[in-house]
């Protein structure tokens, strides 16, 4: 089933998603402009077009440039899991946002203690917490 987007930047956003979502099964979902033109995510599988975006479980958004925050934070319809992650930090209150700056506490860090103590590995395949802490607190 394609999904249809009208920006292409929302489509490519969509389909790292995915294929992060759906690493375990290693189904990868791309980019392709529909009949429609608009931009279909899709299995990869499925891709008809001849020069599609693809995208990789290890996209890496480090160097994302605060435009590109700027127009997720602002899109009335975020795609996954950019709505949860803005909102999260929407309701933080301002003063530790600033806390977190000034100190620079280590969220990554803070990141992994929090999924090594839920028990699960890289997959979201529960593993135990010992296992957990190995994968997670290295």
């Amino acid at each position: 089933m394609m999904q249809l987007f009208e920006d292409k930047e929302k489509a490519v956003h969509h389909a790292i998603w995915l294929t992060f979502k759906n690493r375990v099964t290693g189904t990868l979902y791309g980019v392709e402009k529909s009949f429609t033109d608009l931009w279909g995510v899709v299995k990869v599988s499925d891709i008809k077009d001849e020069n599609p975006y693809l995208a990789d479980t290890a996209h890496d958004y480090s160097q994302m440039s605060y435009d590109m925050i700027r127009k997720l934070r602002s899109d009335n319809d975020p795609p996954p899991p950019w709505e949860d992650l803005m909102g999260a930090f929407s309701v933080l209150n301002g003063d530790i946002l600033r806390y977190i700056l000034h100190t620079k506490i280590p969220l990554e860090k803070l990141i992994r203690y929090e999924l090594a103590i839920r028990g699960y590995d890289e997959n979201h395949t529960w593993c135990g917490f010992e296992k957990a802490e190995k994968i997670w607190l290295k």
